[in-house]
């Protein structure tokens, strides 16, 4: 059974959530509004928000979670031409919670594969941008020439970060942003970033499937340790990665 909830009720246990062969895998409850402080305990359980306009607000806990270990990012060799062109060109750079707003605009007008309209209606915008101005949403964005042509936008608590959303309006524009992510992660002892759904394209650079039992240990270990405190991107963390081993430069053809 689905359980409907309003905005004094707890978010239920994820193993009440329905299975995989229900019709919404995953799903766990129905209701309420979505709100920083919702927002907080969500997440801090490994639960999410995703629902179209005109729906109740749908709270996920799925089984399995797609999720990325920063160690193993895929990066081909033709990414790793483009990352250094990018790097070395002036009118490039990556910039953090500059154009905060901006980037989840994109991302909610970005065409989804398989998907009519967005899950970034209103209301989880604003809550969204609120959660932002409070410290704990993030925006790596993608600049040439002073526009911004790509980024992704997440979630972070302790040292874990939680992917919400990407777009890109020129080629590798949002892969960028997505490397520079996993820069800054690995800098700061971040291990895990959370995908939620399983898609190719994410796939491909190195997310896989954990049962969500491994997922929550993970996410209670993680969202213990103390916050990241400061969100700037240096430039120079991609070479100095790249130099120390063999990720996030793992080298696929």
């Amino acid at each position: 059974m689905l359980s409907w909830i309003d905005d004094e009720t707890p978010l239920p246990p994820t193993r009440l959530a329905l299975g995989p062969g229900s019709e919404a895998p995953g799903l766990l409850a129905a209701g309420g509004h979505v709100t920083p402080a919702r927002l907080e305990e969500a997440y801090r359980r490994g639960i999410f928000p995703w629902y179209s306009p005109g729906q109740p607000a749908l709270w996920w806990s799925p089984d399995p979670r797609m999720v990325l270990p920063v160690a193993e990012f895929k990066v081909a060799r033709s990414f790793a031409k483009t990352l250094r062109r990018f790097i070395a060109a002036p009118g490039c750079a990556i910039r953090v919670d500059h154009a905060f707003a901006l980037v989840i605009a994109a991302c909610a007008a970005s065409p989804r594969p398989g998907q009519q309209g967005t899950w970034i209606v209103p209301e989880v915008a604003e809550a969204y941008a609120a959660w932002h101005r409070a410290g704990r949403v993030h925006s790596f964005e993608t600049w040439i020439d002073g526009e911004l042509v790509g980024g992704l936008y997440g979630v972070s608590i302790g040292r874990m970060f939680f992917g919400e959303s990407m777009f890109a309006r020129r080629s590798d524009a949002s892969k960028i942003a997505l490397a520079a992510l996993v820069c800054f992660a690995r800098e700061h002892g971040v291990t895990l970033i959370d995908c939620q759904q399983n898609t190719r394209h994410l796939a491909s650079l190195g997310a896989r499937e954990i049962g969500r039992t491994a997922f929550e240990r993970h996410l209670a270990r993680a969202c213990a340790e103390p916050d990241v405190g400061e969100w700037t991107y240096d430039s120079g963390l991609w070479a100095r990665l790249e130099a120390s081993g063999p990720d996030p430069g793992k080298q696929s053809a």
